[in-house]
Order: structure tokens, then C-alpha cells, then sequence
């Protein structure tokens, strides 16, 4: 079997969670890795036993060697790095948010095209197991027709303002950097949103330069509602409560749960089971907690492109999901419905 060569741009703390999950794949060895902070990426490469290891990104990229780079990377530098690693022939899995505006979505969709190689965008909610059962279940008529569809990113960051403070600027907005995991999952299960209408606030980070509250509710495709609410100042523990309501039944999942909640009409055909109306009974569905399955997105990642597929989640994708998280912020600031741009 061909090793594949790897290099990892970014040595930061999420960078671990994409070398533990690259160590767990046999088709995979990481060659080198990169941090324009040279001490991170020498820890990170004695830790990992990573024979090489750079500060310049461009140095890395620079060998013909390594045929594919992960980039678990500030979103700012998403646009800058991804262009120039397709440009040198590589590969690219880099984490989401894709971008922070559709400019530079655009730019990094013209380098794939141009470069022949595949970009893959890390929505890591639709290789999380509650999700992925729950959309199982919806194109398997469980709940019948869906009407309404809601999902939250609660994520307390008052301690989280990331290596350097990227997460504590204006184009960085919580929606797009972190609210994205919800309109994508949502996306991905109802569709692509053809209008938006958000309100938001900033009473807790209130020393942050962006509101740390948002919600926002969107019509999708075959008039199924929607709504996502960000909270990046919230006082509770992480979790993606997600909720999808349909003609015959209700989902309710999240990505820390060990199971997730099915309510039908019935489950079997009679009216009440053991006196009790059947759509009253929660049904608890056992699965695995893996709220990062990072090993899952790259081994599909390497799996498209070692039999010449399409990535599941490409340039595409992403954009369309900033897309959506781009008009949410608009209108929130203009007090508006926005129709979201997907003009790629």
C-alpha cells in the first residue's frame, strides 16, 4: 500500500487533533510541519516524531515530496495559504470556516480549478455520528416531511479568544467562525437557504468588537422553516442541540450526547402502545460521542482522491455555507431580510 505524504500547516492546539487522527490512518505519514511560531511547530514535530519542521509555510510547500497539507489554521489566512498550497501542486484539507468573506471564497475555488487538485473543507458536523444518524433517518422518511428545522452553536469563549486573540476581531465574526458548524449541518439536511432574517446583541464580551449573541430564522427549500442561534458569550456547557420536526416525527440530537431522541406517530400500527399514545414515547437511539471526527473527514478526503471522486465537502460547500453565515451578519446589521449570494 502507497504511503501518502502529508505536511500539517499550523501547530497551534487544534493542529493535534488533525496529527492524532493522521497517525490512526496506515495510508498516511506526516513529513514535515509548519507554525510562523517555529518553538509550536518543534513541539509539535518532537511529539509526534515529525522529521521536519518550518517556520515559512512556503518552505514546506516547496517539496515535491508531500502530496497533500491539512490546515488547521486562523480562518484570516485561509484564502492566502490554501492558494498558494494548490498552486504548488498539493492537495488541501483546511478547516472551516472556509473563508471569512465570499472574495476570498471565490479565489480559493479559481486555485482548485486552475491547479487540477482537490480542496476539501472541514464540516466536521456531517462526519459527527448524532447528525449523521439524524439525516439518515429524515431521507428515510422516519419523521415524515420536514416543516421546521432548528440548530444552536452555544460555545462559552470568554476564555477562548485563540492564540494571538484571532478570534477577538470584526471580520471574524461569531456566525461565521463558529455558527457555520449549525447553517452548514442545516444545509446539509434541509437544503440551501433562499432568505435569512437575523437580530443580534452583545451583552456579555462586551470588551469584543462583535456581537456575541445571534439568531437568525431562514426559509429553505420546499418552504421548511429554519433557525440558528450563535452565542459565543453564553454561560453553560458546549453543545449543538439540534432539532428537526416532521410530518410524522421529531429528531432530537446533539454532539455530546451518547444517543439521540426519536418521537413518531407510531411505531407500530396501532394507536397506543402499553396505554400510552405512541408519539409521546422517546425512543433513545444509542451512538458514538465524537464531536470532532477528524480521522473520518481525512480518510474520506484520501479516499476521494485515490479513486478519482469528487471530496464530499468541497470549495463549493463551504462557500455556499459562508454564504448564508455572511447574510445572516448583513442582516442583523441592516435590520433586513437578505436572499444569501451563491454567485460562485
Amino acid at each position: 500500500m502507497e504511503t501518502l505524504k502529508f505536511g500539517v500547516i499550523g501547530c497551534g492546539s487544534f493542529a493535534e487533533k488533525h496529527l492524532t487522527a493522521m497517525q490512526r490512518i496506515d495510508e498516511i505519514e506526516v513529513v514535515a510541519c509548519c507554525d510562523n511560531v517555529l518553538d509550536l511547530a518543534k513541539a509539535q514535530a518532537e511529539k509526534y516524531n515529525i522529521p521536519s519542521y518550518y517556520a515559512d509555510y512556503k518552505e514546506l510547500l516547496a517539496r515535491d515530496d508531500i502530496f497533500a497539507v491539512t490546515l488547521p489554521l486562523p480562518d484570516q489566512v485561509h484564502r492566502e495559504i490554501a492558494v498558494a498550497a494548490l498552486k504548488a501542486g498539493k492537495h488541501v484539507f483546511c478547516e472551516k470556516p472556509m473563508a471569512l468573506n465570499l472574495e476570498d471564497c471565490r479565489a480559493m475555488m479559481d486555485a482548485e480549478k486552475e491547479s487540477g487538485k482537490q480542496l476539501m473543507i472541514g464540516q466536521i458536523c456531517r462526519y459527527t455520528p448524532g447528525f449523521k444518524l439524524a439525516k439518515e433517518l429524515v431521507e428515510a422518511g422516519e419523521i415524515g416531511e420536514l416543516f421546521f428545522v432548528e440548530s444552536e452553536y452555544a460555545h462559552d469563549y470568554s476564555k477562548l479568544s485563540g492564540e494571538g486573540g484571532w478570534r477577538v476581531t470584526p471580520e471574524r465574526h461569531p456566525v461565521i467562525g463558529g455558527g457555520c458548524h449549525a447553517v452548514d449541518l442545516l444545509r446539509w439536511i434541509a437544503g440551501d437557504p433562499t432568505e435569512v432574517f437575523a437580530i443580534a446583541n452583545n451583552k456579555v464580551l462586551v470588551d469584543w468588537p462583535i456581537n456575541d449573541f445571534t439568531v437568525a430564522v431562514m426559509k429553505f427549500p420546499n418552504n421548511v422553516c429554519g433557525k440558528v442561534m450563535t452565542s459565543t458569550g453564553c454561560k453553560r456547557e458546549y453543545t449543538m442541540r439540534t432539532v428537526l420536526y416532521g410530518t410524522k416525527g421529531t429528531i432530537i440530537t446533539d454532539n455530546t450526547s451518547p444517543s439521540i431522541t426519536l418521537y413518531k406517530e407510531q411505531f407500530e400500527n396501532k394507536d397506543e402502545y402499553r396505554g400510552i399514545e405512541q408519539q409521546l414515547i422517546a425512543m433513545k437511539l444509542p451512538i458514538e460521542i465524537n464531536n470532532h471526527n477528524v480521522q473520518s473527514e481525512i480518510q474520506d478526503f484520501i479516499d476521494a482522491i485515490k479513486e478519482n471522486k469528487r471530496v464530499s465537502t468541497p470549495g463549493m460547500e463551504g462557500a455556499k455555507t459562508v454564504a448564508v453565515c455572511r447574510a445572516i451578519v448583513e442582516s442583523a446589521q441592516k435590520g433586513d431580510k437578505v436572499n444569501p449570494d451563491y454567485n460562485f
